[in-house]
């Protein structure tokens, strides 16, 4: 039997994948994680919350493909809210 990888998971990158991995070795504990990366729990909580709006993203059928990227390029820190923003509503005036 040949096995397709879901969608969602092609969408993310190799360091989602590994937090996502962590997540699930650490049974969820966000205090665990935390301890794990060094970092605060509040850190943890935004990480975990940017992965869940990108599998959102990434399983929106109807959305445009360049939304989509303009959006996980936000989500990623590489391209602030206020441009990306911007960028979406111009292309969505000119389609």
């Amino acid at each position: 039997m040949i096995q397709t990888i879901p969608e969602w998971i092609t969408a993310l990158d190799d360091d989602d994948l590994s937090f996502i991995r962590n997540f699930i070795l650490a049974s969820g504990s966000l205090k665990e994680i935390s301890a794990l990366y060094g970092v605060t729990y509040p850190t943890v909580r935004l990480r975990l919350d940017r992965l869940i709006s990108k599998l959102n993203i990434s399983e929106n059928k109807e959305e445009d493909e360049y939304v989509k990227l303009i959006k996980k390029l936000a989500l990623d820190d590489r391209l602030d809210f206020e441009t990306a923003k911007l960028l979406i509503r111009t292309y969505k005036k000119e389609k």
